[in-house]
Parts: structure tokens; C-alpha cells; sequence
């Protein structure tokens, strides 16, 4: 795998290997390197051999070979006519390595750390403190931009504290208690014929070890009150949950890669942001599906527009809420940063059909009916402002494995959104939804709308997401590198380890963040264990400030370590609060 011009400039300090095969009198260019990416693999299997005798990318460069040789040599000074002389390089600093490893270059900031409180950070003045914006793209300056915030858009969320939960024969909220019409379900199908059976149970903190079957998705009950998905007013009741899960009529689990059944204090890792907390009372919605539909799209989809109508009645209740009663009322806004970098989070989503989709802005928080669904969108990127994100914009229909999978739940409290809206040092532009799709040229489709998306944008700085691993990996790389060739700094944030390792990668690909937390490395099937937390989003943010700043980026571990990332988290609790 050779390298291109840029990318043996930034190189240029590397041992120096030629990718293929040269005869006498060839002049060294860039195409006839190999990556120093994949010289760790190559080492451990023996096939090149790097030694003090071996130049350097800068010093090669533009030398003539005295004779031929073959694919993966080493080129020394006795190869070569013409070689530089370079001067030695200064001491580097201690960095950090990356969390995930990849078959290119990926790592992290750049930062000496003997010990956390003994941290030694070479950082632009004001860079951590909202006194001065991180600028550093390599680009001429342009005129300074007046340093002021707009606010677009505000949010008014209201808060509604649940005591008790329980069925009863009216759906009501009244001083704490919420009471569901134990009939609900009788109504909840009658529109779906796929729905064979439905039914409801409530579930309190202290009786969880009990039997769940594979859960489809963890769902907020919240109603718009005023306003559209992203504005106005909602009511939104804290301490209950709806909890779905689906068999067909064989027992056959409905969304199942990996699952989830098994006994519900044990399958779930409670507190993760899509996942219901310690203390939530679980409202469970059962379905069984017709017989074999469960694998099929309509099944699924059958499954979450019944338990929609069951959520719709108390939506309906809820909605009549006076303010006076709430617990608190939080107003969130939707904020214009100038004079900040422009940053945009681009969080790739499931988009292969079958079971593998997503509702995007449904007319409830969180819900599921009037929304569209991203596969019969084409995947194609679609731009959320942040608080079209906070305010349940998303509605997960996914079926990936259940440590990886971001729940509904997820989307409405979602850590890298909360942290960079609210982040002083940078301008949040907003949260592009892109699909996966399954065909590799619809791939590369959507990946090159992103990148048009992008030129529009004037960015500087990019965090993309994903969920899952394997086939949506070919789309995050794609997605890094539109983003990359650009000249927008990037970090990619995904689940890697040992299990979900990268099998594609660029150039651009330089900074990762590890969302395993399995000791082993693997997908478990403990939901919401491997998703984005808050100290992941930490560890991003704080790695693309770095790169807007300039700070260089240390080459990744061969193979995944937690170690790494341990230490990299007690860095960024450091640095960020």
C-alpha cells in the first residue's frame, strides 16, 4: 500500500520501505513507499526487517537506487544515490497512544503525562478556558471574527417526577402517580395484524431479576406541548421508562444480533445514557410477532408503532400538565458560537434495511409515528440543530448487537451533543444523521453527499460517531476521510477493541476513540455496555481541540490496550469537568 505525496510529507520522519518491487536508476517518490501505517504487522510476521542502518521518508525522497530490489526493503545508504541528509530530530514528547488500533495511522493527542498531577500541556493560550478561541488550520488568516453568541432557539423542557407506577383501568397523572389503562394493549395492535399478542408489566427498581426477552429499545415518555421537535415546550416524566421487547411466534428473539434476553438486572448496565437508570421504574411492552417476520423490516416496525400507541395515550395525559406542578423546568438553547472554531458532529446511524433503521423526527419526542425512516431516505446526511437532537429527534428502530446498540433513549441525552453544545470554546453547527447503507457504491454515495455537505459548511473541526462495528466501519472511514481531505481536523469515535477491530482505514484516520469497556475486548450482550458515555465524549472533545490547536498526533499501540485508555481518561477528567 503506497503512500501519496501529502501523506509521506507528514511522514517524513518514518523508516523508509519500498512498497514493491524497483530496478536501478528509479527515483524515489511517495508511490514507491510503503505506509508506515502496517509496519508494526509487518515486523511481528517477519517480513520486513527495520534496522539503525534504515533511512528515513525525507531522506530517500528524490534518491535514485544504485541497483534493484525487492518489495519491502529496507533502504539504506548503499542503496541510494542522492540520499539527504537530514538534521537529528528533536526530542519528542511523551504521547499518548491510540485507543483503537487500525490499519493506518490513529492516534491521539499529543500530551506528556509522567503523572496526571504532574500534566505538561503546550497549548494555545485560552484554549481551555472559553478566553480564547483554538484556531490552526494551516490556512492564511483570515480577519478576526467578532466573538459573540446568538441564540437561535430555545428549549423548554419540563420536568415531571414519578413516584409510582401502575395499571389501571384509566390512564391518569396525578400528584407523582401514573396510572396506565391495563387494556392499553387490546388497543395498541388492533391497526397492526403482524402484532399478535401485546403485553404490559411494571417493573420496579427492586424486582428486576426476573426474565426479559431481547430488549428492541429503551424509550422516554415525553410530549410536545408547544412548538415542533427542537422548540417550544415539552413535558417529560423523569423515573419511568418503557422498556420494549419481541419474540415471533416460534420464541424466535426480534431483533437479535447477539441478544439481550436473559434476566433483566444482569443483561442490562444500567445508568449508561441509553439505558433506563438505577432507580427508573420499567414500564415493559411484549409483542409477539407473526411467525418468521421477525427478521423482516415490516415486523419490527410493526413492534414499535404498537408500542408507540401505547406511549401516545400518556403522552395525551402528560401533555395537560400545568408548569407550576413540574419538578424543575429546564431550558436549553440553541446557540450561534462566531468567533469559534465551526465544528460539526456527524453521528453515522444503521441504514441496511431489514431491521437495521431509524425513525427520524417523528411529531413526539422520542416517538415513533410521523417520523421518516432513514433507509426510505436513501441514508443520505440530514443536518439536526442540537436541540432537534435533545428533544428526542431520533427514534432507533436498530437491531445490532446490544452492547453497541444506541437506544432511543440514547439520542435524547446523547454526551458528545450535550458537551459541545455547551462548550464556550467552539460553534456546534449541528448533528448530521447519516445511514449505513449495505451496497458498497451507496457507501461511497452518502460518504461523498457528507463531504458536499461539508464544502457548504466552512468547518474546521469534525467528530463522527458510529454504533456497531464491521460493515458500518467501510462508511466511518469513508466518512473521516471526506471530512479529512478537506482540511477539517477529525476524531472518529467507534467501538474497535479486539473483537470489533478496523479492517479499512486512511490517512485521516489519526485520532480514535475506544468505546469498548468489555475487559476481554468483545461485544458482550449486556446492553448499552459499549456505547458513548461521558468520559468518551471527554476524551473526543478534548482530542479535537488539540488538533485545531496544532498539537501533534502520537502514532496507536500495535493492538488495542485498556491501559491506553485509562490513561487517557484520567487525562481528560483533568482537563475537562
Amino acid at each position: 500500500m503506497s503512500m501519496t505525496k501529502e501523506h509521506a510529507e507528514q511522514l517524513k520522519d518514518k523508516p523508509a520501505i519500498v512498497c514493491c518491487r524497483a530496478t536501478k536508476g528509479t527515483v524515489i517518490t511517495a508511490a514507491e513507499l510503503e505506509d508506515p501505517a502496517i509496519f508494526a504487522d509487518l515486523e511481528e510476521s517477519g517480513l520486513i526487517a527495520i534496522t539503525p542502518e534504515t533511512l528515513t521518508v525525507g531522506e530517500v525522497l528524490g534518491a535514485t537506487l544504485k541497483k534493484d530490489v525487492d518489495g519491502l526493503t529496507s533502504l539504506t545508504a548503499e542503496l541510494l544515490d542522492g540520499v539527504k541528509k537530514t538534521a537529528p530530530a528533536a526530542a519528542a514528547p511523551l504521547a499518548i497512544p491510540a485507543e483503537a488500533d487500525c490499519c493506518v495511522s490513529a492516534g491521539v493527542l499529543h500530551i506528556k503525562a509522567d503523572q496526571v498531577s504532574g500534566l505538561d500541556l503546550t497549548i494555545p493560550l485560552g484554549a481551555f478556558t472559553g478566553t480564547a478561541p483554538i484556531l490552526n488550520t494551516g490556512q492564511a488568516a483570515a480577519p478576526a471574527e467578532e466573538i459573540r453568541d446568538e441564540v437561535i432557539s430555545t428549549l423548554e423542557t419540563r420536568h415531571y417526577a414519578v413516584k409510582e407506577v401502575k395499571l389501571g383501568d384509566k390512564t391518569s397523572f396525578e400528584n407523582g402517580v401514573l396510572t396506565v389503562r391495563k387494556n392499553i394493549v387490546k388497543d395498541a395492535a388492533k391497526t397492526l395484524p403482524l402484532v399478535k399478542k401485546l403485553e404490559i408489566d411494571v417493573i420496579k427498581p427492586d424486582k428486576r431479576h426476573i426474565h426479559t426477552e431481547t430488549i428492541m429499545d429503551v424509550i422516554p415518555i415525553a410530549a410536545k406541548v408547544e412548538g415542533e421537535i427542537g422548540a417550544g415546550v415539552t413535558n417529560y416524566l423523569n423515573g419511568v421508562v418503557v422498556v420494549l421487547t419481541g419474540v415471533d411466534e416460534e420464541g424466535t428473539q426480534v431483533h437479535e444480533f447477539g441478544s439481550s434476553n436473559g434476566f433483566m438486572d444482569e443483561t442490562i448496565v444500567y445508568g449508561r445514557p441509553g439505558c433506563p437508570d438505577q432507580d427508573d421504574v420499567i414500564i415493559r411492552v411484549h409483542a409477539v410477532l407473526e411467525r418468521l417476520t421477525g427478521m423482516e423490516r415490516r415486523g419490527p416496525m410493526a413492534v414499535h408503532a404498537a408500542c408507540d400507541n401505547i406511549i401516545q395515550e400518556i403522552r395525551d395525559v402528560v401533555r395537560g400538565m400545568d408548569a407550576s406542578a413540574a419538578l424543575n423546568i429546564e431550558k436549553r438553547d440553541y446557540v450561534k458560537r462566531y468567533g469559534r472554531p465551526r465544528v460539526l458532529l456527524v453521528k453515522e446511524i444503521m441504514g441496511q434495511g431489514a431491521m437495521h433503521d431509524n425513525i427520524i423526527l417523528p411529531a413526539e419526542p422520542a416517538g415513533y409515528h410521523g417520523g421518516r425512516a432513514n433507509v426510505d431516505l436513501g441514508n443520505v446526511p440530514l443536518m439536526l440543530n442540537v436541540n432537534e437532537v435533545r428533544d428526542g429527534g431520533i427514534h432507533a428502530v436498530c437491531c445490532i448487537g446490544p452492547a453497541s446498540k444506541e437506544m432511543t433513549r440514547h439520542y435524547f441525552r446523547e454526551p458528545l451533543v450535550e458537551l459541545m453544545a455547551n462548550d464556550p470554546e467552539i460553534n456546534l453547527v449541528g448533528v448530521v444523521f447519516v445511514g449505513s447503507p449495505q451496497v458498497n457504491d451507496e457507501k461511497t454515495f452518502v460518504s461523498k453527499r457528507l463531504g458536499a455537505i461539508a464544502d457548504t459548511m466552512l468547518l474546521e473541526g469534525c467528530i463522527v460517531t458510529t454504533e456497531g462495528f464491521g460493515n458500518n466501519h467501510v462508511d466511518f472511514a469513508s466518512h473521516i476521510e471526506e471530512m479529512g481531505k478537506r482540511g477539517i481536523k477529525v476524531v472518529g469515535v467507534s467501538y474497535c477493541a479486539y473483537q470489533g477491530q478496523l479492517v479499512v482505514g486512511n490517512q485521516y484516520m489519526d485520532a480514535m476513540v475506544e468505546l469498548n469497556k468489555d475487559a476481554g475486548g468483545f461485544e458482550s450482550e449486556r446492553l448499552g455496555e459499549n456505547t458513548l458515555t461521558a468520559a468518551e465524549a471527554k476524551r473526543a472533545l478534548l482530542m479535537l481541540k488539540n488538533k485545531l490547536a496544532g498539537v501533534p498526533i502520537a502514532g496507536p499501540e500495535n493492538k488495542w490496550s485498556q491501559q491506553v485508555v485509562d490513561a487517557n481518561k484520567k487525562i481528560a477528567d483533568t482537563l475537562i469537568k
